[in-house]
């Protein structure tokens, strides 16, 4: 066999609060998981994420390099972050200089399929099912679509 076969699984790099549930299988490295918190299976969470305490990770949800989940936050099933915008044309591959981070508030639910792009979240906020977040939200409420807006106040 001609292939470099990766298994994945808890890295030992991984950091967990107390009482943190996860179900596997999962692939989880360099990432810090905040107390309380539950992560389902099928999820990955890269190095130099932070999921804060008291969360709830659903199942085949992709949390990449450089983002902050704050506490009490909800992650629906297939929520996909992302932290390269392919600004050179195609993807940025190895080079983390051309990655930018997202910054997710306290209290904030992300309903699932939805897609987070590089942006700040501020507390107390719902995303609709399969919305698309292309920029800063900055005030409490619901937003939904493509790209997210504002529906109303909660």
């Amino acid at each position: 066999m001609n292939c470099n076969l990766k298994q994945a699984g808890i890295a030992p790099d991984t950091v967990f609060g107390e009482k943190v549930t996860v179900v596997q299988p999962v692939n989880l490295y360099g990432c810090t998981i905040g107390s309380g918190t539950f992560i389902g299976p099928f999820v990955e969470i890269q190095r130099n994420a932070r999921v804060g305490d008291f969360c709830k990770v659903q199942s085949h949800s992709f949390i990449c390099e450089l983002v902050e989940i704050g506490d009490h936050c909800f992650i629906g099933h297939g929520v996909m972050f992302i932290n390269d915008l392919f600004s050179n044309g195609g993807p940025a591959g190895g080079d983390p200089s051309k990655w930018k981070g997202t910054k997710i508030g306290d209290h904030v639910s992300i309903g699932s399929n939805a897609t987070i792009l590089p942006v700040v979240i501020c507390s107390h906020v719902v995303i609709g099912a399969g919305a698309v977040v292309t920029k800063d939200i900055k005030e409490p409420g619901i937003y939904a679509g493509n790209p997210a807006k504002k529906l109303r106040n909660i």
